[in-house]
């Protein structure tokens, strides 16, 4: 199946079926008794210069999906079952991520890059800022020399917001967002074509949140880069992206253009998704909050056919022959609900 948004015009990535198992491990003998089907089919499209947000409760297989996309699951999870296509346009040619080796993925790590999580977790601690952002372009860059490596370390810290001098300070001596600038910094060294931000804010402030999404904006602008933005917090993505994607249990349910899915939703589990969106008025918020029954079922024994039928206000019978395909139920606007106008 295509991936939904497929049309050849500036595309930079296609994702096509993948899916992401991680074996699960037990008895006397450590025999594998049964896997986590984390991410199940999923299938995208990302263009050059635009922004995909990715959103979906904790254990939907978003960061998952940005790690495949950057092929480093296997140095993570050596034993992890991989599935589908990961084509990375690189000049006009397809390179499928998920079928290279580690030395085959060198030459092409340069074009996409991960901004982590974690800003305290993701700098090594015993290294200097310098050497943080310097080690990549060292990697990937080897025909650069001292100079003008170190030249390139100052402009990138001017870029997003911090002090050249800073260049010789150790992580802890910043904050969680000066650390996050500092991670941003070191995945624009490579000049990349796409950036995988796996919640990049989450772990910051409000009004640094602000500030570290700003940036992210006017790089963007400035460097014609592609974002796969990964978040909880629905009116971040709805602010930065320019389409977004529903997941639920390793599928996503939902994928279109940023206000039509931010206003608009139309699969049952996306309405409860964006009803819970805090508002700075309640009184005026306008849309009744929908509380979903029930659990979300574990990836180690997920339901037939649709994996949200077992939730889901309007499921039928049927629901749990198959799992639905997305349809397109408005130019560029697909759902995986048949039930749904």
């Amino acid at each position: 199946m295509a991936a939904p948004n497929s049309d050849q015009k500036d595309i930079l990535l296609e994702v096509e079926g993948l899916k992401v198992y991680f074996p699960v491990y037990g008895g006397v003998l450590q025999r594998k008794v049964a896997e986590v089907k984390a991410v199940d089919g999923v299938s995208f499209t990302v263009h050059r210069g635009e922004t995909l947000g990715l959103v979906g409760e904790s254990g939907c297989g978003k960061t998952t999906v940005g790690r495949a996309v950057v092929n480093i699951l296997r140095h993570i999870a050596p034993d992890v079952y991989l599935d589908g296509h990961v084509h990375f346009y690189v000049n006009g040619k397809a390179v499928d991520f998920l079928r290279l080796s580690k030395k085959e993925m060198k030459p092409y790590r340069r074009y996409v890059q991960m901004i982590f999580q974690d800003p305290y977790a993701s700098l090594n601690q015993r290294l200097t800022v310098e050497q943080i952002i310097a080690e990549p372009m060292e990697l990937h860059h080897p025909e650069m020399g001292e100079k003008e490596i170190k030249e390139k370390v100052a402009w990138l810290l001017e870029k997003v917001g911090l002090q050249p001098e800073y260049a010789m300070r150790f992580p802890h001596e910043f904050s969680g967002g000066q650390r996050q600038r500092i991670g941003i910094a070191r995945a624009l060294a490579t000049n990349p074509d796409l950036i995988v931000c796996d919640e990049p804010v989450s772990a910051l402030d409000v009004s640094v949140q602000a500030q570290v999404i700003n940036l992210m904006e006017d790089l963007q602008e400035e460097f014609g880069l592609a974002y796969i933005f990964i978040a909880h917090d629905l009116s971040v993505v709805e602010h930065i992206s320019d389409r977004i994607a529903v997941m639920y249990l390793g599928h996503i349910v939902e994928i279109g253009d940023s206000e039509e899915v931010y206003f608009h939703p139309k699969h049952p589990y996306s309405r409860a998704l964006l009803s819970a969106v805090p508002h700075p008025d309640p009184s005026r918020r306008g849309k009744k909050r929908i509380v979903l029954e029930g659990d979300v079922p574990t990836p180690l024994a997920k339901p037939s056919g649709c994996p949200f039928r077992t939730r889901c206000p309007i499921a039928r019978p049927e629901c749990a022959e198959a799992v639905p395909p997305l349809i397109e139920k408005s130019p560029g606007h697909w759902v995986a609900c048949p039930y749904v106008e």
